[in-house]
């Protein structure tokens, strides 16, 4: 079977879930302990988490989930070109600058100016490629890696590749194949042994928004997207030492305390909600308030719970579910023995498929594409009624 192309698996146009996998090279540590040297990286997780949530505030780009491993990310991303289709043409504008001025000073990224946008807002042709891009998956991960990369080799003061090729993307084609995903994504640390629960699994998507059930508070790192006027950008080009352009680049004063996971997507789906309204975000966030599973927070944990706990179950075998989280599955076509050998062997049935779900979509996946069959579809059907 040829490879499959990216434009095939999404396009910046269509509203689709895409999971997305990042991992090092050379032997690179993102995040862990390196044994040979024992240099903690630890702290490069809180980097990770910081981007993704500056980038849920400025792209068209939902984040509904996200792991950070010692070697590797997984982040689960759904495009909004619905909601890019609310925002102004002076928005566009501001939120692309904001991350790709096109100009530096020193070494530093000058911020865009009110001259800039007006620039940028006199070209339909220039605000219509920044739209599209606004929803562009691949431009979300590169925006995500390029600035990790560049930290992490000026920490390691060295240069080169830092991530193993492009990132890899497999289609989230519905809501039984997305569950499996979010909770293989969330159970990651477990997997790992990096943590023995998941009220544990620090940077994770599960364990932000635990806390936040309980109150946790943390300092927003949404970016600003308010241009500067033309005097104030002449004299931080002209007047500012490095130093002083550095730190004018940073929120003046202590940022906002937010819930911790307000920048992720809302977990649970309002059935009263218009599918077709955008539910675009007002509080300069994330892109959108939409949720993107059919049930509560606290039914997923305890799902999520009872499938941590058969973590050593045997390959294969059957798996019963209780009673009282039968009622999860209605709905989703998947065999409730079977559901804990999806999650915990989710690679083995979908790790060289290009899309995730029930195998009839996968079937229906592959005709879009004009292919005769999907890697996987034979396999995951054990685990489908």
């Amino acid at each position: 079977m040829s490879s499959t192309l990216r434009c095939e698996q999404f396009v910046s146009d269509e509203i689709c879930l895409v999971h997305c996998y990042h991992r090092c090279v050379r032997r690179a540590f993102l995040t862990g302990i390196d044994e040979l040297t024992q240099k903690d990286y630890t702290h490069r997780r809180e980097w990770i988490r910081q981007r993704l949530e500056s980038l849920a505030s400025v792209f068209g780009i939902d984040v509904l989930q996200y792991a950070v491993l010692s070697n590797h990310l997984h982040v689960i991303l759904r495009n909004r070109p619905d909601v890019v289709k609310t925002w102004s043409d002076v928005e566009v504008a501001t939120r692309w600058l904001r991350l790709f001025p096109g100009t530096r000073i020193l070494d530093v990224l000058a911020e865009p100016n009110e001259e800039d946008v007006r620039s940028a807002v006199a070209n339909p042709e220039k605000i219509q490629e920044y739209r599209s891009r606004l929803s562009d998956i691949s431009w979300f991960m590169r925006s995500l890696a390029e600035v990790i990369a560049r930290r992490a080799n000026a920490e390691d003061e060295c240069s080169g590749c830092f991530w193993d090729g492009r990132f890899k993307a497999k289609r989230l084609l519905d809501e039984a194949g997305l569950l499996a995903c979010a909770m293989y994504v969330d159970l990651n640390v477990l997997r790992a042994n990096l943590a023995a629960t998941i009220e544990l699994s620090m940077h994770t998507s599960v364990f932000d928004r635990i806390e936040a059930a309980k109150g946790a508070m943390i300092e927003s790192s949404a970016l600003d997207r308010i241009p500067l006027s033309r005097e104030e950008s002449i004299a931080r080009r002209t007047k500012m030492t490095l130093e002083e352009q550095k730190k004018a680049r940073k929120q003046t004063g202590p940022r906002p305390l937010v819930p911790r996971d307000a920048w992720l997507a809302p977990l649970t789906l309002d059935p009263e909600v218009d599918a077709f309204d955008p539910q675009a975000s007002t509080n300069g966030l994330r892109a959108s308030n939409r949720g993107f599973l059919k049930m509560n927070l606290e039914d997923y944990v305890k799902l999520l719970q009872w499938t941590a706990k058969q973590k050593d179950h045997p390959p294969g075998s059957v798996c019963r579910v209780p009673e009282s989280l039968e009622p999860l599955f209605t709905g989703l076509g998947v065999e409730p023995s079977m559901w804990c050998d999806l999650v915990w062997n989710y690679t083995k049935y979908f790790g060289t498929s290009r899309c995730s779900g029930n195998p009839k979509a996968m079937i229906a996946d592959a005709e879009r594409t004009h292919k005769r069959w999907s890697r996987g579809q034979r396999q995951a059907a054990a685990c489908f009624a």
